[in-house]
């Protein structure tokens, strides 16, 4: 049984799909697997149970990019084809079965409506698969072993969707003091290579001792093998913020004017804090737009922050608040 999945081409929808594509490997443990992917995302399921090979989309014009895969991948009779991305060729692809992602549903999860979609249980949890050579790649990144480390993610693909970077720094400095929940802990600054000059200001604002730069050092999957490691994850809606969660890290995702419903981080192990105006209010703004607006972050105060990462560290030591 041969099985191609396309994933999303955005970082966070593809760690998204993470559980999605565990809970087929379960139902389909004889199957011979097949991925579609960026090569941003190729590497994080490059240790995937079952995988026969990655097939590279590249960076070409929409249609292009669609007709290269469809002769790379219409050769083979495909037992089902699953189309996570959206993406109209895999409808002529020859198949068996094959299903897709319905139309955005801004009522559920992106999780929940996958998994429906698949015609399978929401899973519980993300899933990574990371190789030894990951983990030990990421104790590069690490202090020795004994060392807390606090991980911050202070970027996004909208300016909108940015918690100020002083916000940031006073919040990883309050879980860090030394009567703190993470007291004395290191503080690793997450970001994309290309995102160094927003990451910067934060990484000025924190202890030199205790700073970690985590800006474009490691390729994703090392990335997910640190966070493995880190007591807690807090960071604006990304990509980043849905790797912590899947890697297992406590993760605590900050929202404005985007919905935590349909993109909070997944997992037992995760909450999300908001702004006092609500995503509705935010979509009824005339002429509103995250990608333009940089102030739609303002209206989250530091104390609810650290308040809601207190209640999430406490509540992992009692599992029952969780």
């Amino acid at each position: 049984m041969r099985i191609l999945v396309v994933l999303p081409t955005r970082l966070s929808e593809a760690v998204l799909a993470g559980g999605c594509l565990a809970e087929l490997t379960r139902r389909y443990p004889e199957a011979r697997f097949t991925l579609a992917a960026n090569r941003l995302v190729a590497p994080l399921y490059g240790a995937m149970p079952q995988l026969e090979r990655i097939v590279l989309m590249e960076s070409r014009p929409s249609s292009l990019h669609s007709l290269s895969l469809w002769f790379r991948s219409a050769t083979t009779l495909w037992s089902l084809v699953v189309d996570l991305g959206s993406g109209a060729f895999s409808r002529v692809l020859p198949a068996l079965r094959r299903r897709r992602i319905g139309p955005a549903d801004r009522t559920r999860h992106w999780v929940t409506q996958t998994a429906q979609s698949l015609e399978t249980p929401s899973p519980a949890r993300l899933q990574l698969w990371l190789a030894a050579a990951h983990r030990s790649a990421a104790e590069r990144l690490l202090p020795e072993a004994s060392t807390a480390v606090l991980a911050i993610g202070p970027t996004a693909n909208r300016v909108g969707k940015m918690w100020p970077v002083e916000r940031f720094a006073e919040a990883a400095l309050a879980l860090t003091a030394a009567a703190g929940p993470l007291s004395d802990a290191h503080i690793a600054v997450i970001a994309a290579k290309h995102e160094r000059a927003l990451a910067n200001p934060l990484l000025a604002r924190l202890p030199r001792e205790r700073r970690l730069d985590w800006i474009g050092r490691a390729p994703l999957p090392v990335l997910a093998a640190a966070l493995q490691r880190c007591s807690l994850y807090i960071g604006n809606d990304s990509g980043p913020m849905h790797l912590a969660a899947a890697a297992g890290c406590p993760t605590l995702g900050l929202f404005g004017p985007t919905d935590a419903s349909r993109s909070g981080p997944w997992g037992p192990q995760t909450a999300t804090v908001r702004t006092a105006e609500s995503y509705e209010a935010f979509l009824a703004r005339p002429g509103f737009n995250p990608a333009a607006q940089d102030d739609c972050m303002d209206g989250l105060e530091v104390g609810p922050v650290v308040e809601a990462a207190g209640q999430l560290l406490q509540g992992l030591q009692n599992p029952s608040k969780l």
